[in-house]
């Protein structure tokens, strides 16, 4: 079994097709890319895998979007993301949990906690943050939704939210963070063996 990660899907968001020159050259249409995504999904997750989904699964939960979850393979756990019609910065967005539950979801939070497999015999796994936010960017000029992001305490950090902005990033205190977003991974989940390879590079390159 196999543990994945990724984020920023936006199935149905068809004006991104427009906003963002990486997603506009990789689909055509809003179905090309719903088709495209998910064939990138079943392709490298199994039934009996883990994915965790770090926000943004589609455009506020509509049912033509939550309708596609059952294709995609594996378990799928939801650290909710602001364009999520359950995110806690929705209005009554705790509501709308139970849909998002129905629609396949093994369970939906606001962030969570987990390590990384040890990239050898001797090594320890590595405990990581999970939040749709980085400690610090995004995809606009400016931070948005600082209420909502983890405090920087020196824990590695995976994320969404900035698409294509940058792809790993370590803040002023020296931590690590890595956006799984599918802009960044050939729109693909990303496994949890190559982000602890990632990361090991990062910190090595750090001296």
């Amino acid at each position: 079994m196999t543990t994945w990660f990724t984020s920023d899907l936006h199935f149905g968001h068809a004006r991104l097709l427009e906003l963002s020159p990486v997603r506009g050259a990789a689909f055509t249409t809003v179905a090309e890319m719903n088709e495209g995504l998910i064939a990138n999904w079943n392709s490298v997750v199994a039934a009996e895998d883990t994915v965790w989904v770090l926000g943004d699964f589609d455009m506020h939960g509509k049912a033509a979007s939550l309708a596609l979850l059952p294709r995609l393979k594996g378990t799928k756990i939801l650290v909710s993301g602001n364009h999520d019609a359950c995110w806690a910065g929705v209005r009554d967005g705790w509501k709308h949990r139970s849909r998002y539950l129905e629609a396949g979801f093994a369970a939906v939070m606001d962030f969570a906690v987990t390590k990384l497999p040890p990239l050898g015999p001797e090594a320890s796994a590595t405990r990581v943050l999970l939040s749709h936010f980085p400690y610090a960017g995004d995809s606009h000029d400016e931070d948005r939704h600082a209420q909502f992001r983890l405090r920087d305490e020196g824990v590695p950090l995976l994320h969404g939210h900035v698409h294509e902005a940058f792809r790993e990033r370590r803040t002023s205190e020296g931590t690590w963070g890595i956006n799984v977003g599918v802009d960044h991974w050939g729109f693909c989940p990303v496994s949890a063996e190559t982000l602890a390879r990632h990361l090991a590079e990062l910190s090595r390159a750090d001296g």
